[in-house]
């Protein structure tokens, strides 16, 4: 693992503007937002609020670099793959600024942003600009004197607006396949986390993209996020976000030109641990399932299920375990917790842990903000006592909630693990491969982990079943979101 180094405590804000057809400007009206650090509750900086005169002007960009004959378009695939691999190797030359500065914006622990999100994130990057030149289409044999084949062609404008919870991350996840296959993109940052979109847009440019390829217009879900959903001129959108709004966007895609949609949304995940298991160890994965990045992951393991000849000793651990993390400045590398993003969302995670305790559950540790300690910090929470129906265990709380639920055989927990409207991601730990298997197989969920949490790979794809959307982040599935498979037939006499 690599040593991490100490974080740029105050790192200097760069780029605060939109950024389009490779210039920073200003909004159209002059709009301003504030961006605020979760973990001391202190305003960082104003950023340039997007309202829709500028998303249209950051259409208009990227249409420009997108039409035939535009330096983009005649760029050949091998060097749209040098021009990634560029902007990979920008992003680890600034790793230690691009962390520091995440953490700043999102309270995301520092260490782990280094450690983990831009690593991983540059791993993605040059894995789709192997594919720029290597996804292809195929020749097909069909009666008659005809030869048949495909090509997969770019769909065009592409949007994407990415969450505040892993904004290099899921900028990553869209922008790389979506310029592998020559599209072009406009990027709509949270207003929560703008900065770390921002900076990589600069990089963008550093790296030698033609102006517009790649547009960033942070602002606000109601303006800049409906702008971009309802364009005439964009031809797909990509969305990772919550339930209510990926409704919106889709709406707004079907209201509009009928534009491609993938929807990464939210979660239930349940965890499931058999009575055959290292204890420690299950409760170490568990609880890394629910306080990673202080519960604020679509895929969060946020229902721990264990089998009840170990469920007592296991909600003895937990308990222990949950109260062993150190909480801290996100920049402090010995930091365990951190905080949640933003007062609203402290607010809303304080409400469904209110209404579960009202619904009968029991609060085991934690279960309040950390009010010696300025931002929006709450404690990593265990609680037992927790039922199916109840709102908490049907809602995602996106906080450091864990909740534990006791099963007694594997059709019942099955049955209880899948009672849920979403099915984004899922854990099974246990020794026995016949379980594995049966779950595996039987879970309605997009990614399931095996005696595991968290571990990814560029090449597996990401996404759910159910109302945690469709379409696929990473792997080559996601290739098919970005391209379009055309179909052409020629009449070859003699053939």
């Amino acid at each position: 693992m690599d040593t991490v180094p100490p974080p740029n405590d105050k790192p200097e804000i760069k780029y605060t503007k939109l950024f389009i057809n490779n210039e920073w400007t200003e909004s159209s009206d002059g709009s301003t937002f504030t961006t605020i650090n979760p973990a001391t509750e202190e305003n960082i900086c104003n950023v340039s609020e997007a309202k829709t005169a500028d998303v249209d002007a950051a259409v208009e960009a990227a249409r420009a670099a997108f039409e035939l004959g535009s330096e983009w378009r005649n760029t050949d695939p091998s060097q749209r793959g040098v021009l990634l691999n560029r902007l990979a190797d920008l992003m680890e030359r600034d790793r230690v600024y691009l962390a520091s500065l995440e953490s700043l914006d999102n309270g995301r622990i520092y260490s782990q942003i280094y450690l983990y999100d831009i690593p991983g994130s540059v791993k993605v990057i040059r894995y789709f600009a192997g594919f720029a030149d290597k996804y292809y289409g195929k020749t097909i044999p069909v009666d008659g004197d005809y030869f048949c084949y495909t090509k997969h062609d770019p769909v065009g404008v592409c949007a994407a607006i990415i969450p505040w919870n892993y904004p290099i991350s899921l900028f990553s996840w869209k922008l790389a396949p979506c310029l592998a296959m020559g599209n072009t993109l406009v990027v709509k940052p949270a207003e929560q986390s703008p900065l770390s979109a921002l900076y990589l847009a600069s990089l963008i440019k550093e790296a030698g993209f033609p102006a517009g390829v790649v547009n960033v217009v942070p602002g606000y879900g109601g303006t800049a996020g409906s702008a971009l959903s309802h364009h005439m001129d964009v031809d797909k959108i990509a969305f990772t976000g919550s339930g209510a709004t990926g409704r919106l966007v889709q709406k707004a895609a079907a209201d509009s030109n009928m534009k491609r949609v993938s929807l990464e949304l939210g979660g239930k995940s349940p965890t499931i641990v058999f009575s055959d298991v290292d204890i420690d160890y299950a409760v170490a994965t568990s609880s890394c399932a629910i306080f990673e990045h202080s519960g604020q992951v679509c895929s969060a393991g946020s229902r721990t299920f264990v089998h009840e000849d170990i469920y007592d000793e296991f909600v003895t651990r937990s308990i222990a375990y949950a109260k062993k993390l150190k909480i801290g400045s996100p920049m402090d590398t010995s930091t365990e917790h951190g905080p949640v993003v933003s007062k609203e969302q402290q607010k809303r995670v304080m409400e469904m842990l209110q209404s579960g305790v009202e619904q009968g559950c029991k609060v085991e540790c934690g279960g309040n903000r950390c009010e010696s300690r300025k931002g929006f910090y709450i404690e990593p929470t265990v609680l037992t006592g927790v039922k199916d129906d109840m709102l908490i265990t049907q809602e995602e709380v996106f906080g450091p909630i864990q909740q534990i639920y006791k099963f007694k055989d594997i059709s019942e927990v099955i049955k209880r693990a899948n009672n849920t409207r979403y099915g984004l991601a899922a854990a099974v730990i246990t020794n026995d491969i016949d379980k594995v298997m049966k779950v595996t197989s039987a879970l309605n969920a997009g990614m399931i982990w095996v005696n595991c949490y968290y571990p990814a790979s560029p090449g597996a794809p990401f996404g759910g079943y159910k109302e945690s959307g469709f379409g696929r982040d990473k792997g080559q599935y996601a290739l098919e979101q970005y391209t379009e498979v055309k179909t052409v037939i020629t009449k070859v006499p003699g053939f």
